[in-house]
């Protein structure tokens, strides 16, 4: 039989479970199981949140990996390639190492019927136990308790924020929310949160677990100033940590200030030069990703950010407050239907000059139309293109070098505009 590629496991775990999202943990334990899955590396950090996840995680095995440790990386979704889901020492996994972990856990599961991201999840502990780590970072996919990176017990977990997302899945109260989040913490175990305001089902899950929680603005918190910020947090014996005037970041710094806490917390060596080298040299793609690009002659600025939801764009639009361009901003947009478009649009549309709208190329995809009608009524600029790539080439045309264009609203939208920019650089 011929061996599967990469492309033919991704196309028949798509086809494999009848329902894209199936919650719950019976199935992947009882395939973990017969796998001999346990622990996947030594110490083992698991992030869940509404927004956040991904540049925390990124900070977190940065730190980690600035002293010397292994690190393994597993998140979700992935922009251009299969491969960014699962990360050894920085290093994408090779296409040959994924076919032999689907292979392996399709041997096991047998009769069990797995999601997509069940197989995925299984695949990448699959891996990580093989890579002799020191260290994983674990990012959630779906909520928490019921996520199947949820099989694992964490020494230490993580919740970004809480906001209102998947409400199909989570409820549509931030109480339901941070009830399925809580769901990663361990009888005993440090439990850290970065919302300003947990609601209260987290606070009584971690009092039930007797877990420690370290809350932002009690136990770590942040001050940033206009060149720099500072950081202050609490150690493993309970006593008081503080960095001072660490570099400005462009990916969020209250993300860096959790990672930061939650670092402080593994009995590590305390290197403030080494800590914050590690912090300003994380990259996350998709994520306040500014990139170069000339078009006809033009040398133009795109800001590429995969939020999708209010309070992604809240935030996304303090940033482009506080740092205005000689220009305008043009935006480049296309969201999914299930997401709030109300709550989306109404902090950027007053910080964008003109709206370039288009589908995405998923049957999930909001119609550019609604786009186009919703930007109307709130007295928008706005014009309708096919395609995400389609509209980023028209803001391209009427740029200037002084403007900046956004492109925003999905992972979608910025793997489209990634693909773009690839294509550019390999002449396409």
């Amino acid at each position: 039989m011929t061996q599967r590629t990469l492309a033919d496991w991704l196309s028949y775990l798509e086809q494999l479970h009848p329902t894209a999202i199936d919650m719950g943990l019976e199935r992947s334990r009882e395939v973990a199981r017969r796998l001999g899955l346990g622990r996947p590396a030594p110490r083992v950090i698991t992030v869940t949140g509404t927004n956040g996840k991904g540049s925390t995680c990124a900070f977190l095995a940065a730190l980690l990996r600035a002293q010397g440790l292994k690190v393994g990386v597993y998140s979700s979704p992935h922009l251009l390639r299969y491969n960014e889901r699962v990360q050894v020492e920085g290093v994408e996994a090779s296409d040959q190492a994924l076919c032999e972990a689907f292979a392996a856990v399709e041997a096991a599961r047998g009769e069990i019927s797995l999601t997509y991201f069940e197989m995925g999840t299984l695949a990448a502990f699959w891996l990580f136990q093989r890579s002799a780590l020191d260290a994983v970072v674990l990012e959630v996919g779906l909520g928490g308790r019921l996520d199947a990176v949820n099989l694992v017990d964490a020494d230490l977990a993580l919740v970004t924020s809480i906001g209102l997302d998947h409400a199909d899945w989570l409820g549509d109260t931030r109480e339901s929310v941070a009830f399925e989040k809580a769901g990663i913490f361990r009888a005993g175990k440090p439990a850290l949160c970065g919302d300003l305001d947990p609601p209260r089902p987290l606070l009584e899950q971690s009092e039930a677990l007797s877990a420690p929680l370290f809350l932002r603005g009690r136990d770590f918190d942040l001050a940033q100033g206009q060149e720099s910020w500072h950081w202050r947090g609490t150690c493993r014996s309970g006593q008081v940590l503080e960095l001072h005037d660490l570099p400005l970041l462009d990916l969020p710094m209250e993300n860096a200030a959790l990672a930061l806490q939650g670092y402080a917390l593994l009995g590590l060596p305390w290197q403030p030069e080494v800590l914050a080298a590690a912090l300003l040299g994380t990259r996350v793609t998709g994520r306040l990703d500014r990139r170069p690009v000339v078009w006809r002659g033009k040398s133009l600025s795109l800001l590429l950010d995969v939020g999708h939801n209010p309070h992604a764009a809240e935030y996304l639009a303090s940033r482009l407050e506080s740092r205005p361009v000689a220009g305008r901003r043009l935006a480049v947009f296309g969201l999914l239907a299930d997401k709030d478009l109300p709550g989306v649009l109404a902090p950027l549309v007053g910080q964008m000059d003109r709206w370039a709208v288009a589908p995405l190329p998923t049957p999930r995809s909001r119609p550019a139309g609604e786009l186009q009608a919703a930007l109307t009524n709130l007295h928008a600029d706005v014009s309708v293109h096919e395609t995400i790539a389609a509209a980023l080439e028209a803001q391209c045309e009427q740029a200037t070098p002084d403007d900046e264009i956004l492109v925003f609203g999905s992972f979608y939208s910025v793997a489209e505009a990634l693909a773009w920019l690839e294509g550019r650089i390999n002449g396409e």
